[in-house]
């Protein structure tokens, strides 16, 4: 991977990846540390102008949000990082313009605040920094792609589509196949309405 590209498309598995058309993809591995350290590396090569991370997620029950509703990240929480905020950030928040341009692309899609766990329930009850997380859609890596992208100086967005609730434990009630083809639907006009942003 060498060269400059204007977009990186990263997901944690190949399911949650559109077949590429002009941008750039990455499976970053699942979890915070995977999808820290593959993106960044990604980026040191690459050299994107942009990063959209894509992906299933959960959803609180309360939330009301079912699978496969479309969820653009207003905000990344990572909710396993109690500590204060003067010692590392737990909640980044992605430029206007991509939140804008998301949601042309996805006019049907909500804007939610995303939480970062490694593991599935993890941002039930869980903490940001010094203060209680409030988040309804939970996901393994959107704060760790998004930080490797904010430490680079690229910008970055996430956007899921919900496969489950997350109090759902039985992984067989799970909307993989919708959740999966939603998100890979919506992927070419997202990187088109973001690559607006960069070029």
């Amino acid at each position: 991977m060498t060269g400059m590209v204007d977009v990186l498309v990263v997901a944690a598995t190949a399911r949650e990846l559109a077949p590429a058309d002009g941008w750039r993809t990455l499976c970053c591995g699942v979890g915070p540390v995977e999808a820290a350290a593959a993106t960044a590396a990604a980026i040191a090569t690459v050299r994107p102008a942009l990063v959209l991370h894509v992906g299933i997620a959960g959803a609180r029950r309360a939330s009301g949000l079912v699978p496969p509703a479309l969820v653009i990240g207003i905000a990344a929480h990572y909710t396993d990082l109690a500590i204060p905020a003067a010692w590392a950030p737990s909640v980044l928040t992605p430029d206007a313009a991509l939140l804008t341009a998301a949601q042309r692309a996805c006019p049907d899609a909500v804007r939610r605040a995303i939480g970062t766990s490694a593991r599935v329930g993890g941002t039930l009850g869980g903490t940001v920094g010094d203060a209680t997380a409030d988040v309804e859609v939970e996901a393994m890596e959107g704060f760790a792609v998004l930080r490797a992208a904010a430490l680079a100086g690229v910008p970055a967005l996430e956007v899921r589509a919900i496969s489950n609730a997350i109090e759902e434990t039985d992984r067989a009630r799970w909307a993989f196949d919708a959740a999966f083809a939603a998100i890979t639907e919506a992927t070419p006009p997202l990187v088109a309405e973001l690559r607006r942003c960069v070029s």
